[in-house]
């Protein structure tokens, strides 16, 4: 059984502590993941522009309610500015594109996806110069709280219930927060034993932004599913290490987005369970034997100052 927690925003709005990730998901597979999600009793489903998914994710949330018996207001649904978007007179276009493919009137969250801005009307999500470097967009020039004051008025259109960020360093929200006149709801992060983001959370939770965990698993192929620390206390609850790190994440006061297009793991992952003191402790102390953060990409400029 689901312990079925959320967690409640600087909104007021309450988020479910598990939704289903569909980063790198096929739109082929995705609209199947995304109505199990819904019947398996998620209430929270995350997704992005850059994903390439967003029409399928939006039919498997319009199927999964009609099957589930449910209304719109009964999921959660989070997606992302892209990077090319980020210029004021853009930001409109890119939540009305989302939109659009996704067959909603609205979000509840609406996510600045990176604190980067790449030059739009390149015909790509991600850019590049000649010579192989990022192609970073000279008219921002590396201010997004040009685009967060352009998101902030997302807000009165009611085209979105919140909004926030994505991949936010503490250095970044400092920033942020100098001019911004409403504080991000949320900031969505990797976070996961080996990159625990202690000081962030700290942080975040100081000035009232809810964190959100993507790639809680670890990412593809990650080395977190051969860790002997997660091995053991999963064995002994008699429990996956996917449900044992989900489980941590949300202990954490986390919300978390494991990602599955696979049936049965969608409805596993949905299983989260409560870790004793003793072993939540075991499983906080993972990253002070191995630190890794396993999404990174080069955009030319730091982004993840924490690491520094």
């Amino acid at each position: 059984m689901s312990l079925n927690k959320v967690f409640k925003l600087n909104t007021g709005a309450a988020i479910p502590a598990i939704g289903l990730g569909t980063w790198q998901s096929k739109p082929e597979e995705v609209y199947n993941a995304v109505k199990t999600a819904i019947n398996s009793g998620y209430r929270h489903i995350d997704t992005a522009y850059a994903y390439g998914n967003e029409d399928a994710v939006g039919r498997g949330i319009k199927d999964g309610l009609k099957e589930a018996g449910l209304k719109r207001e009964d999921v959660f649904v989070t997606t992302k500015l892209w990077s090319t978007f980020h210029r004021p007179a853009d930001v409109q276009k890119g939540i009305d594109e989302s939109l659009a493919s996704l067959g909603l009137e609205y979000l509840d969250l609406y996510l600045m996806h990176w604190p980067v801005a790449l030059t739009p009307g390149k015909g790509s999500l991600f850019p590049r110069h000649e010579d192989g470097t990022r192609d970073l967009d000279a008219e921002i020039n590396g201010d997004f709280t040009i685009t967060y004051g352009a998101m902030e008025k997302l807000l009165e259109s009611g085209k979105t219930k919140a909004i926030g960020v994505s991949n936010f360093s503490t250095h970044n929200l400092d920033v942020l927060l100098k001019s911004a006149k409403v504080i991000p709801a949320v900031n969505q992060v990797e976070l996961h034993p080996y990159l625990p983001q202690t000081k962030l959370l700290e942080y975040c939770n100081a000035k009232g932004i809810h964190l959100t965990a993507y790639s809680p698993l670890g990412s593809t192929d990650s080395p977190l599913q051969k860790e002997s620390v997660l091995i053991e206390i999963a064995e002994k609850n008699n429990k996956s290490v996917a449900q044992t790190l989900i489980s941590w994440a949300v202990q954490r006061g986390t919300s978390v987005l494991p990602k599955s297009v696979t049936p049965s793991r969608i409805e596993a992952n949905f299983q989260d369970y409560k870790l004793s003191d003793e072993d939540f402790a075991k499983i906080n102390e993972i990253s002070s034997k191995h630190s890794q953060r396993l999404v990174s990409p080069d955009w030319g400029v730091t982004v993840f100052h924490d690491d520094q």
